[in-house]
């Protein structure tokens, strides 16, 4: 049952059965629907800590979709495994001037294993409602309830949920028991919470918002974690199948993760046998890393483990061994308890995977991660192995786990660590080209094109290696090139620690140049021209932030025909900025015309006030990179 201080605070628990519950489209204030896609009416969440290892989650929703864009949040989806039970679920929908649509009946509430694609073990279900309606604006109402025979993680808070989302009442409430109090961090939040007691003896927070106004993110901002309000929260102490923690200090949340893999670190005999012998044939430890690692990626595969606690526990060492799969906690453990057989350590390390991860909030110990690798001491620098890809080249962590701080698991705990920053001189694109063109404008070119360090991600190359079909439909849709016509291409790749990838293409240009009488017009950049300038703004409010440097290198050279001269020559461009330098020159060489350019980004914060810099930066580059070359016939 429902405590008496939670209705009187939400005043929800008859919101699904009482008739009178319109929501018209025309009680929301003009300022939460200006430029917006939704309106959150209410957005309520309870979490109740009952004891060191229950707790259950109260959601109720009311959303105003004002456009297609908002769509998909007249959907509903939430998850449960073995250790968690969806009690209530229930759902409404209503027209703009609040009349009735449809109640959701459980019938038509989905009820299926979250099935991913990759997990081989799963007890991960989820329960799915869809209420959208084709005629807009309307309005969703969602309530659920989710009780957890665990206390490991406890869902945050997001005020905004996202850019255009305006919110029109907004509560958050922690009940717990005074002796199991959770910590919490507010961030881009100034409210306080209101504490109370209830009548059974627990302690509750809760904060309130209202009539909160849309916003929209602006272009090269900070990561959207760091400017939407949203509020923290985990355990202190706590308990999962079993299994003791406390997220105090980073190093009490690393002897859980201890225990976890307490004993799951022994390979049977033959496999330490093997693993010796792989190692006594090289001389150094870097040698030897390498050769285990490139072992372990021949002989296993990644399969996703989703089974209780199988969420955060390894497989042991020789179930990897026997089996030949795991995921990435059993990979990595499976690949430190191989480095220990051959006395080299390692450390199995947590981190929070993915180009665009949100930054780890460092004062805030807790569960904040989705991967495992492993990283590998050694006296001048640390390796890194990303164990669930058999074509990762050895140490590297590219923009999957680079560039961000990882939790390494110590003998003792933990502590945290720095993943590789791959710098404007690792990743480079260095281009070469020599074309001929005929009389008619006509052209044919080849192409070499080296991608270094990140930039050999570019586009998924990476993923698409070795599969010509893939090969060259990336060639087709990454060639910016208006048209052309693949005569033969190849791609080999080089997988060292800062990797490449060389790619090779004969091309033929029709229409490549224009004519016009006596003149031909060439653009002489050939496929590297900027067309991205970002919009001005004078009001710009948050940082400026370029996550990646970069270099762009390119050198074309032009055989044209016999006769034709250049009616004039561009001048050097050279533009310099905070942001990075562009250089770009066409000159004559034997006849031939030769385009250099060179484009070097900057990686860094830079104040909300340089912006238009940026705009400036960005808007020459793209008049550069368009310029035209005219030829003229003087026969």
């Amino acid at each position: 049952m429902k405590s008496v201080f939670w209705a009187c605070v939400f005043g929800v628990s008859s919101a699904l059965v009482a008739g009178d519950l319109k929501y018209p489209v025309s009680e929301i204030p003009a300022e939460l629907k200006e430029n917006a896609n939704v309106v959150f009416r209410e957005d309520q969440m309870r979490f109740t800590i009952h004891a060191q290892n229950r707790a259950t989650l109260y959601v109720y929703q009311v959303v105003t979709i004002l456009n297609d864009n908002g769509k998909n949040y007249a959907q509903e989806v939430i998850g449960y495994d073995r250790l968690s039970k969806v009690t209530l679920f229930n759902g409404a929908s209503y027209d703009a001037t609040g009349k009735l649509i449809k109640r959701l009946k459980q019938s038509e509430i989905y009820d299926q294993s979250a099935f991913d694609g990759f997990s081989l073990y799963s007890d991960n279900r989820l329960k799915a409602a869809n209420l959208m309606h084709g005629s807009y604006p309307y309005t969703v109402e969602f309530e659920y309830e989710i009780e957890f025979k665990y206390l490991f993680m406890i869902p945050g808070f997001s005020v905004i949920p996202d850019e255009k989302v305006g919110v029109q009442n907004s509560v958050f409430q922690l009940v717990f028991p005074e002796t199991l109090a959770p910590k919490y961090k507010a961030v881009n939040i100034t409210t306080h919470p209101t504490e109370r007691t209830t009548a059974d003896g627990k302690k509750t927070l809760t904060w309130s918002f209202q009539n909160i106004k849309p916003v929209k993110f602006e272009p090269y901002s900070p990561p959207r974690q760091d400017l939407i309000p949203h509020i923290m929260v985990a355990p202190r102490q706590f308990e999962f199948d079993g299994y003791k923690g406390s997220t105090d200090t980073w190093e009490d949340f690393g002897k859980w993760i201890i225990s976890l893999n307490k004993g799951r670190n022994q390979l049977p005999d033959e496999a330490k046998a093997k693993v010796k012998e792989i190692a006594a044939n090289h001389q150094t430890n870097e040698e030897k890393v390498k050769a285990v690692y490139e072992y372990m990626q021949n002989r296993t595969r990644y399969v996703s483990i989703q089974l209780g606690i199988g969420g955060f526990q390894p497989f042991e060492a020789n179930v990897v061994e026997k089996n030949g799969y795991g995921d990435c906690k059993a990979l990595s453990n499976y690949m430190v308890s191989m480095l220990d057989v051959i006395g080299i350590k390692s450390h199995y390390t947590l981190i929070r995977a993915g180009r665009d991860a949100a930054p780890m909030q460092l004062d805030f110990p807790s569960s904040q991660f989705n991967h495992a690798v492993v990283c590998v001491p050694m006296e001048a620098d640390t390796i890194w192995l990303e164990c669930t890809s058999q074509t990762n080249p050895f140490g590297y962590a590219g923009t999957f786990t680079g560039d961000r701080k990882a939790l390494a698991i110590t003998d003792n705990g933990a502590k945290l660590v720095n993943t590789p920053v791959y710098t404007a001189e690792d990743n480079v694109q260095s281009r070469s080209a020599v074309v001929v063109i005929d009389n008619l404008g006509n052209a044919s070119a080849k192409i070499k094109t080296t991608y270094r360090g990140l930039q050999s991600e570019n586009d998924g190359l990476n993923f698409i290696l070795g599969q010509s079909d893939k090969e060259k439909k990336w060639i087709q849709n990454h060639t910016s090139i208006p048209s052309f016509d693949i005569s033969s291409f190849t791609m080999v790749e080089k997988r060292e620690k800062i990797p490449s990838v060389v790619v090779k293409l004969d091309l033929a240009l029709p229409r490549m140049a224009s004519i016009s009488g006596k003149r031909l017009f060439l653009t002489p950049n050939l496929m590297n021209r900027s067309s991205f300038v970002p919009e001005r703004n004078d009001n710009r409010k948050t940082q400026v932030v370029r996550r990646m440097a970069y270099t762009d290198l390119d050198t074309i050279r032009y055989h044209v025909p016999e006769g034709l001269y250049p009616e004039f020559l561009p001048e050097p461009v050279h533009i310099k900025s905070r942001f990075g330098e562009y250089k770009a020159s066409v000159t004559i060489d034997a006849g031939d015309v030769v385009y250099i350019r060179k484009l070097r980004i900057e990686k860094g914060e830079f104040p909300a006030e340089t912006y238009n810099e940026l705009v400036e930066f960005y808007k020459n580059i793209n008049k550069a990179d368009n310029t035209k070359l005219v030829l003229l016939n003087k026969t």
